[in-house]
């Protein structure tokens, strides 16, 4: 069992490692059919991607984050780490040379119904190396959370934290190739509905499949639906709080943010401290889902 000491007054350290975006982000009426233009009711332009809103999640909820990227040096690339910068997280970008443009997702939110449509060509422009630093930036944290892109330097970060008895956490938002060689290394793994490994086709059978895998501790978040969990010592499930949902987008991004933030305040893991810190991340997420885009939930109090 890899643990976390207690930090008591000392803030939370966690270094995150995966995606950075640019994120445009318009609110609509509706989806726009082939040739029809429309005009957007409002717009958000920030840094996305699962990573990098799990590291504002914990850096807003008073944790020091660290994003291990690659954004580089083109001007919308520069732009989303400045925003990051703002929010109170440091970047590592291993891609600082390219000039090339970062990962850009292009959001439809409807506002009738908080649905998104989203289209970005993800981490498909990058292929990092870790880092000469690695041991030390992965010392410097007491857990580590992985997105699942990049995965070359996620599993090679996974096997430093494992080295040296950091809790890993995975975000599993979708099967990816290379996520078998990445599970052995896994503490904690909370992955979306769309996270559909090999052989499995409901809940129970992803938290049985990442059990066999290694995988002490797991979880499936549903939406609005209950979050079914696993732990070595059995299961459960944790309601998801109600609200009037104004946008989906990056609501599993913070809740992966708080989840972790909470994990590192932890020491050993229980089932009860496991279900708890679910149910506190499930309160901060829900109330990212009330308001359009993924920073205004941060201003609210």
């Amino acid at each position: 069992m890899h643990t976390v000491e207690p930090t008591n007054s000392r803030r939370p350290q966690g270094l995150f490692v995966g995606l950075c975006t640019l994120d445009v982000i318009q609110l609509v009426d509706h989806v726009p059919s082939s040739d029809e233009k429309l005009t957007a009711r409002e717009q958000v332009v920030a840094a996305g991607g699962p990573a990098a809103n799990a590291a504002v999640t914990f850096s807003h909820l008073g944790g020091g984050a660290r994003l291990l990227t690659g954004i580089g040096s083109h001007p919308l690339g520069i732009a989303a780490a400045a925003d990051l910068r703002t929010l109170g997280v440091s970047v590592s970008d291993l891609a600082a040379g390219s000039a090339d443009p970062p990962a850009v997702s292009s959001i439809l939110v409807t506002e009738s119904s908080g649905d998104r449509a989203v289209a970005s060509t993800n981490a498909t422009g990058y292929r990092l190396a870790p880092p000469d630093d690695l041991e030390a930036l992965v010392a410097a944290c007491d857990i580590v959370e992985f997105d699942g892109h990049h995965m070359e330097l996620a599993t090679a970060t996974a096997r430093a934290a494992r080295a040296v008895g950091r809790m890993t956490v995975l975000d599993g938002g979708s099967w990816k190739r290379g996520t078998e060689r990445l599970l052995p290394f896994v503490d904690v793994a909370v992955c979306s509905d769309d996270f559909r490994p090999p052989g499995t086709h409901t809940p129970a059978d992803v938290l049985r499949f990442l059990t066999e895998h290694g995988v002490a501790w797991s979880a499936v978040s549903r939406g609005a639906r209950p979050i079914e969990w696993a732990s070595p010592e059995g299961g459960g499930t944790v309601d998801v709080p109600a609200v009037r949902v104004a946008d989906t987008l990056g609501a599993g991004d913070v809740l992966h943010g708080a989840l972790t933030h909470h994990l590192a305040a932890q020491g050993e893991l229980t089932p009860y401290g496991f279900g708890e810190a679910l149910r506190t991340a499930a309160v901060v997420a829900a109330r990212a889902c009330a308001s359009f885009g993924t920073r205004a939930w941060m201003q609210e109090r």
